[in-house]
């Protein structure tokens, strides 16, 4: 067992006092970033700032308890702590203020988060895994308020794994498990659920979790009282903290934000707790100041007294550890010893002034340089075609006006410039086209790039392995072809586990896991509680951690309690930090085609919108599902299975190579060939589709069935357009409501593979009605499309072509 920071504070004078002193250095350093950085956004050099001032002494004293492959997940005013573990520096705090593209000079975002959003890099340039055990480890921070939370979860959960999990490679992520998951949140934030969800979660698991709450008594200008049930949120906690001889529970801890020398003990408690029992702790640091309030978007003068006021600037951190520093004097072998003056003090304060204004000129002139390096290449290029046009020159004139000209100026003068000149094909023209085509390849990347990882784990980079089968093949219910195929993953990959509500025990409501917990045990199947938005975020959090854990959310219907951290957090993981960070996780559930408003399962329209960044993967039984289990757990991607919940009783052909074959994403399969017609499905609807074909061949319409079977990514080899060139004729049939995932598919068939050029009929969507299906057994066949409404749909589209050989019915 690892150390803590009350094992290892036996310290001479000097270096106690040396300490003090560096202490109240960062401090300053910190809240000089906070005031210059303000000044920067009001006087134009930036969009917006929100700033950690006030809360310098805390993070200060957190820090120090903070290892090496100990992980933080936090919110945006933790700067003194990132500056504290050299996550930070000056230059790469206002690099990210100015929103620098650059990823060695804004490591964290490279400019795409706003600042106070930090984050290490986890991920060498190709990809792969660092060792996340020689360095301190911040995951990206999210905004979106207690957001944060769920991931933490995760984040300390690994370190519990990971006492009794091993694998090649597992000693890059953890020492057997010693490590501490911190988290920081607002006090207004806790009144949000997924702060709640987390902590009780947290106290049932008894991970190794410190949540520190920075409580300054107003959520934006909302005051505490406003927010929660208790303006002392400890007070609320209370039936949390555990109680002596029960492993449940959490201590809670409560510290003054100005009171330096309890931080340091509140924080060495709480890591002593965390690390040495894997308990979970609560730091409630009360009597937080704000001196600049909330951010650059308003003054808290309009919303706080001026009593307020007052006592905020009596009860400044930094001014109560200057006074506490000058007051400190201990007796030593007869000889008073202070730790500083005030002149010393005044010496530090200036030296911080000056350390941050020398930082700030830096960043922004290596931002500026960037601007100028473009304007050097375009701008003496877009001056030789203002001769032949004179409407290049007008532009030029307006460019001349911009006061402080970013890229966007540029290149729409370029644009410009290349429009009014598009009837003058000069060579000098032909010269700004090349390298404005060159340099907006550039911009993309500095800006759009990693949605999706562009490593060689990328999903579409795995080997198609076929389903063997043979004269033993057996003949199975569907639910036994995931359940042995899952037998296998966990077998083949001692890091993958899986959990979720009655995964264990029962081996999941559909008995895909049936048996598994007693061979693989507790730690790796594992039953949760109701609580969708943390088993999403323990995966997050554990996959961030080199674990390749599976979260089942039970029924695809109930995924939107997920649906706001798949979509701020793990869908953005890879773009938010370029490429830094990564969190291949598997969400496992099931839907589609049942009867009942919450169990009819087709809510794709709104995942496949706001979960861009996450493989949608949507198999038409649960061989295919296997496959892309088997796909995934060898790519480096996050990726939503649903699989078919009314194919687990059907039967199937179990496949001799269970765990090896795969089935690659972005890829359709045409599951019958046809000449007239291109009927586009996926998922339990496939079955209705293929019934209905068979019977549109009955009646002389030859229809070609195809399989989306990948909605993200779709249909890579634009097979359909292919399939369409042929038939002439295309019909998208879907289970989700109208203008759906129909309008999505539909989408990505005529614009995007320009399918619209060899139609001869207008293109139809067979969708759902605008609702779910309600309970009555009857319920899915007039609510969602039906075989009868597929035949008589698709029977129009032939009887307008040829109302002789297909008259209306």
């Amino acid at each position: 067992m690892e150390t803590t920071y009350l094992e290892t504070q036996q310290i001479s004078f000097q270096d106690f006092k040396n300490q003090i002193l560096e202490d109240y250095k960062l401090g300053r350093i910190s809240r000089e970033l906070s005031y210059l950085g303000r000044r920067e956004v009001l006087t134009g050099k930036a969009k917006f700032g929100i700033f950690g001032d006030g809360k310098e002494l805390p993070q200060l004293a957190m820090a120090k308890v903070f290892k090496d492959g100990d992980f933080r997940s936090g919110y945006y005013r933790d700067q003194t702590f990132a500056l504290a573990i050299d996550a930070l520096t000056v230059e790469s705090f206002f690099a990210q203020l100015y929103a620098d593209t650059s990823v060695e000079r804004e490591p964290a975002s490279a400019g795409r988060q706003m600042n106070g959003h930090y984050a290490t890099r986890s991920l060498n340039e190709d990809g792969s895994w660092k060792n996340l055990m020689q360095q301190k480890n911040i995951s990206s921070d999210i905004s979106p308020t207690a957001g944060q939370m769920p991931r933490l979860l995760g984040l300390a959960l690994a370190s519990k794994v990971y006492k009794t999990v091993e694998f090649g490679g597992s000693e890059k992520f953890s020492n057997k498990g010693n490590e501490v998951a911190f988290g920081t949140i607002g006090d207004a934030s806790t009144a949000e659920g997924h702060f709640w969800e987390t902590l009780n979660a947290a106290c049932a698991l008894q991970v190794p979790m410190i949540t520190s709450i920075w409580d300054d008594g107003y959520g934006i200008s909302v005051p505490t009282q406003n927010q929660r049930a208790k303006a002392d949120i400890a007070e609320m906690l209370s039936g949390f903290q555990r109680k002596e001889g029960e492993n449940q529970g959490c201590e809670i801890i409560q510290v003054k934000a100005w009171d330096y020398p309890a931080l340091l003990d509140a924080f060495a408690r709480a890591e002593h707790f965390a690390r040495t029992e894997s308990v979970p702790v609560v730091v409630h640091v009360i009597e937080v100041t704000q001196p600049q309030g909330h951010s650059t978007s308003g003054s808290h003068e309009r919303y706080k007294s001026e009593d307020r006021l007052k006592w905020e600037g009596e009860f400044d951190g930094l001014l109560k550890f200057k006074e506490w520093i000058l007051d400190y004097s201990i007796e030593i072998e007869t000889e008073e010893q202070q730790l500083a003056t005030a002149e010393e003090l005044e010496t530090i304060e200036n030296e911080a002034k000056k350390f941050v204004k020398e930082g700030q000129k830096k960043a922004w002139d290596n931002y500026q340089k960037t601007l100028q390096d473009i304007k050097n290449v375009l701008l003496p290029l877009v001056e030789t075609l203002k001769i032949q046009n004179a409407e290049v020159a007008g532009e030029l004139e307006k460019y001349a006006k911009v006061v402080s000209p970013a890229k966007r100026d540029m290149f729409h003068l370029v644009r410009k410039a290349l429009f009014f000149t598009r009837k003058n094909r000069s060579a000098e023209r032909e010269i700004l086209e090349a390298k404005f085509k060159e340099l907006f390849l550039v911009e993309k990347d500095n800006y759009s790039s990693h949605l999706y990882s562009q490593s060689e784990w990328k999903a579409t980079n795995v080997k198609e392995i076929l389903p063997v089968f043979s004269d033993n093949s057996e003949t199975v219910d569907g639910r036994v072809v995931v359940r042995n195929n899952f037998d296998k993953i966990f077998s083949k990959y001692p890091e993958a586990l899986i959990f979720g509500e009655d995964a264990g025990n029962i081996g999941d409501v559909n008995q895909g896991l049936e048996g598994l917990q007693e061979k693989y045990g507790e730690l790796r199947i594992a039953d949760t509680g109701i609580r969708e938005a943390t088993i999403l975020g323990q995966g997050i959090g554990m996959a961030m951690r080199g674990l390749r854990p599976i979260a089942e959310i039970q029924y695809l219907d109930y995924i939107l309690y997920c649906l706001q951290g798949m979509s701020d957090d793990l869908a953005t993981v890879q773009y938010r930090t370029k490429g830094g960070q990564k969190a291949p996780l598997i969400i496992r559930t099931r839907g589609h085609r049942l009867e009942g408003i919450w169990h009819s399962g087709s809510p794709m329209a709104g995942i496949i919108n706001l979960s861009k960044g996450i493989l949608i993967l949507v198999p038409r039984n649960l061989t295919k599902a296997a496959g892309f289990y088997n796909t995934m757990l060898q790519s480096d991607e996050p990726a939503l299975i649903v699989e078919c919940l009314n194919g687990y009783r059907l039967k199937e052909k179990q496949p001799d190579n269970l765990g090896e074959f795969t089935v690659p994403v972005g890829k359709v399969e045409v599951t019958k060939e046809g000449t007239d017609v291109t009927l586009v499905t996926y998922g339990s609807t496939w079955r209705l589709v293929m019934e209905a074909a068979q019977e549109l061949e009955n009646i002389g319409i030859s229809a070609e069935v195809i399989d989306v079977q990948s909605l993200i990514p779709f249909d890579l080899s634009h097979d359909i357009l292919k399939s369409v060139q042929k038939t002439n004729r295309l019909v998208v049939i879907d289970e989700d409501v109208e203008g759906g995932t129909s309008a999505f598919i539909l989408q990505q068939i005529l614009e995007k593979q320009k399918a619209f050029r060899y139609l001869d009929s207008d293109p139809l969507t067979i969708s759902a009605e605008n609702h779910r299906p309600p309970y009555a057994s009857d319920g899915d066949y007039f609510s969602k499309p039906s075989v009868d409404d597929m035949i008589e749909k698709i029977y129009a589209v032939f009887n307008e072509v040829d109302p002789e050989k297909f008259p209306k019915i």
